[in-house]
């Protein structure tokens, strides 16, 4: 086991089976030492964890569970990084995260959702997992989920 999975086990997590895409596109994709993570989505045994729009208000989904979503995206990502680079050690940067928040218009808290991701990639990987990133509110995201959440890391190619 890698560090890095290490570093997640002390949090009571683990990589979790790569999610198959939803769509016409693989989940992750090498560029010379960059690897490219599609738009991942809060999916545990290949259903959403949640849906619906952030906010505040009955029916919407509160920014705490969509902070959790983004952790659950951030997690997904970890597995399509793994599947591409195998050795999760191997990781010398993540560079951007760009996170999407499906809001009510009146929501402006997406900084805060998305701190969901950046927090775990910065346990998981350490210094390393300091990025730039984005976070940005949204209309809608596919499969009526409230969080999506991209990403490109920097990995060690000798490994």
């Amino acid at each position: 086991m890698s560090k890095v999975e290490d570093r997640l086990a002390e949090l009571g997590l683990t990589v979790p089976p790569l999610v198959a895409p939803v769509a016409a596109y693989t989940p992750a994709k090498k560029d010379g030492k960059r690897i490219y993570v599609s738009g991942q989505l809060p999916m545990v045994d290949g259903a959403p964890t949640r849906t619906g729009k952030v906010g505040a208000g009955e029916g919407l989904v509160t920014p705490e569970q969509a902070k959790e979503c983004a952790q659950i995206c951030a997690l997904n990502a970890i597995a399509a990084i793994k599947s591409v680079v195998g050795d999760l050690d191997r990781v010398t940067s993540v560079v951007k995260l760009g996170g999407f928040v499906a809001s009510d218009p009146s929501f402006s808290g997406q900084p805060g959702v998305i701190n969901g991701a950046s927090d775990l990639f910065a346990a998981a990987f350490g210094d390393a997992g300091v990025h730039a990133r984005a976070a940005v509110g949204v209309a809608a995201l596919p499969l009526d989920v409230p969080v999506e959440v991209e990403v490109i890391v920097a990995f060690d190619d000798e490994g």
